[in-house]
């Protein structure tokens, strides 16, 4: 089974931009349908984007124009480009697979055991 640790959250200024970087081991992530989610404490959680093996990408509609994913294999990482970030993209970041899943509406809709990293908080202010 893969394990997922994500990393490169922190605090930007309204319009800045950050890459979230979400490192797995254990397994190939190529193997899996991954995707990026957000929590807001007392809020349902968000999918964000979403990616499957064949590069099959989705953006949620509320990051589209802003927000990128992207597989690097060789580095066995996923990653989430934000850019002219927002207030409310506030939340804690994080990463989940599934072994097989669909790609579309900003996420990934997993079949069977799911995996997901701690998260990496953004701060926008």
């Amino acid at each position: 089974d893969v394990q997922l640790v994500e990393s490169g959250g922190g605090s930007v200024q309204v319009g800045g931009s950050l890459r979230l970087s979400c490192v797995a081991s254990g397994d190939t992530i190529s193997r899996y349908c991954m995707g990026w989610f957000r929590q807001i404490p007392d809020k349902e959680r968000e999918g964000v984007a979403g990616i499957d093996h064949r590069n099959t990408a989705s953006v949620a509609n509320s990051v589209k124009g802003r927000a990128t994913i992207s597989l690097d294999t060789a580095k066995n990482t996923l990653y989430l480009q934000m850019s002219n970030l927002k207030p409310e993209d506030t939340a804690l970041y994080r990463c989940a697979a599934w072994h097989g899943g669909d790609v579309y509406d900003g996420s990934c809709y997993g079949h069977g055991d799911q995996f997901w990293g701690q998260g990496t908080q953004v701060t926008v202010s």
